[in-house]
């Protein structure tokens, strides 16, 4: 099952963090990928999918060692020391023990089909409460290079609705300097959803964020 489902090949010239975050999140696929092949019954809840994905597979110490994730830790609603965010996931590499600023966030969204162009749907979420808290510096990018995690929980068309949410970016969110906006990536084999963005921050640096889009509306529990 698990050589099926090879997360070791993924491409780009790109910098040695983006190489290696570009890593992590093929392996967190993997994790998605077999959270699929076990039926797992999920709650509409996001922290609980969070948890799941988290504490049953990414901390599960098998699958932590056949899809080789034994060099990076992850762990859930961490307070940052430097900035006031609490992260859904904070993935510790061994860079981290040298220089503790030195560390991956992800945040997690659930996406549905409701208000998908409005300002109060789960779009608009994923941006004023996702990529805008890592432009904002609510969130710390040691690296200029974070993530995203939607978690789609109903059925929807994902590319049409990534195209939502860069309509949303350039007109209910337009205080947010988008470089890139939201674009398909293509650094994991066998795994169609996977995008980046590139912003800039409130000190004007530019920012990297990664989106994995998990399709889990097959999932959740009636």
């Amino acid at each position: 099952m698990f050589g099926s489902l090879d997360a070791s090949h993924f491409s780009g010239s790109v910098p040695f963090y983006d190489n290696e975050f570009e890593e992590i999140l093929s392996k967190i696929c993997v994790c998605y990928q077999l959270m699929k092949v076990d039926k797992v019954v999920l709650e509409n809840d996001e922290n609980k999918i969070r948890d799941l994905l988290l504490l049953n597979y990414l901390k599960n110490n098998e699958i932590r060692r056949k899809v080789d994730l034994l060099q990076w830790h992850f762990e859930r609603e961490v307070q940052e020391d430097h900035s006031i965010g609490r992260t859904d996931i904070k993935v510790i590499s061994p860079n981290t023990f040298e220089k503790q600023e030195a560390y991956y966030i992800l945040e997690c969204k659930r996406l549905d089909n409701t208000n998908i162009i409005g300002t109060s749907g789960l779009n608009a979420k994923y941006i004023e409460n996702g990529i805008n808290r890592f432009i904002t510096k609510y969130y710390s990018s040691y690296y200029r290079v974070n993530g995203m995690i939607g978690f789609v929980v109903e059925d929807l068309k994902i590319d049409e609705n990534v195209k939502n949410i860069n309509t949303l970016l350039t007109t209910s969110f337009s205080s947010i300097v988008t470089r890139q906006e939201i674009t398909k990536d293509s650094f994991i084999n066998d795994f169609e959803y996977h995008y980046s963005s590139v912003h800039t921050d409130k000190d004007n640096n530019e920012l990297k964020i990664y989106h994995l889009m998990f399709n889990l509306s097959g999932n959740i529990e009636p």
